[in-house]
């Protein structure tokens, strides 16, 4: 009878310990998994905010560019041109920003993007290089403040 209970209590602890290491692996690989996810995001999140920059202040380039041509010759083939290349940066901006919208946690952030992008337009209408000056800032500012925000999600 000793021998059987021994034998018992011998494969119920091998049986014990068998379950708590499993579970104590299943935990570890998914507490790695989280891990792995939410650095994943975190890059994700960086590419994605800095292209997002990126985009505005080449689509910011590229308007105040047409601006110049149009204060000099708003019909030569160079403006027609200038207008071009700010109708292909504006739709990049704006790919860049659906991104954005995946991938912001707050609708913060969000709307901080959108109003970066909405300050691009203002340039296009400034009448003397006074405003268009006024325009890039207030761009600027808008684009800071968007950055600020990114990277406070981002850290």
């Amino acid at each position: 009878m000793e021998v059987v209970l021994a034998s018992l209590i011998a494969v119920a602890g091998t049986l014990l310990g068998s379950i708590i290491t499993f579970d104590y692996q299943r935990r570890s690989t998914a507490r790695a998994e989280d891990f792995a996810r939410s650095v994943q995001l975190r890059q994700e999140r960086l590419v994605a905010y800095s292209a997002y920059a990126g985009t505005v202040t080449a689509l910011k380039q590229g308007t105040v560019a047409l601006w110049f041509h149009r204060q000099t010759d708003s019909d030569s083939p160079a403006a027609r041109d200038a207008f071009t290349e700010c109708d292909r940066l504006g739709a990049a901006t704006e790919n860049a920003q659906f991104r954005v919208r995946l991938l912001a946690e707050d609708a913060t952030l969000v709307a901080l993007a959108t109003s970066a992008f909405d300050a691009v337009g203002p340039i296009r209408g400034a009448s003397t290089r006074t405003e268009l000056a006024e325009r890039e800032q207030e761009l600027q500012d808008a684009l800071n403040a968007f950055m600020a925000a990114a990277a406070a999600q981002v850290h």
